[in-house]
């Protein structure tokens, strides 16, 4: 399964299961093994660069296994091959977002005209709620 230019998973790394799915579908439902279970070897993957197996295991969150596997189950329509080919887009969809790095922040620092307004506003809301206290006669 081909992802990007660089990256190229081999088919020992996904295995696919198949399974009834539950919802509408009157009695396909109770005959067909539509549902697809996919699941993808990241940890021993050979063809993803450990950056980017660490993003993708920010970005799996609870479809990410103790085992190191990304699981993903698709019962989103009534075919088992368009099942199957929404669970290969998702898969290559997280990928491609594991590959993305992100922009490291800069730290910086406020200007002192807008310090002086802060705190400026600060002051005068302090002084309105000063004077809601008790009126002295």
């Amino acid at each position: 399964m081909r992802i990007n230019d660089q990256i190229e998973l081999a088919d020992w790394e996904i295995t696919e299961t198949f399974t009834r799915a539950s919802g509408p579908g009157g009695q396909n439902v109770n005959k067909v093994s539509t549902a697809v279970e996919l699941r993808f070897e990241a940890e021993r993957s050979p063809n993803l660069p450990d950056p980017v197996k660490v993003r993708l295991k920010r970005l799996a969150g609870q479809r990410w296994t103790k085992e190191g596997a990304i699981v993903i189950f698709v019962q989103d329509t009534r075919s088992q091959a368009r099942n199957r080919e929404l669970a290969r887009e998702r898969l290559a969809e997280l990928i491609i977002a594991a590959t993305h790095v992100p922009k490291r922040r800069r730290a910086t620092k406020p200007t002192y005209g807008s310090v002086k307004r802060r705190l400026a506003g600060k002051k005068e809301r302090g002084e309105v709620k000063k004077l809601r206290g008790k009126v002295e006669e």
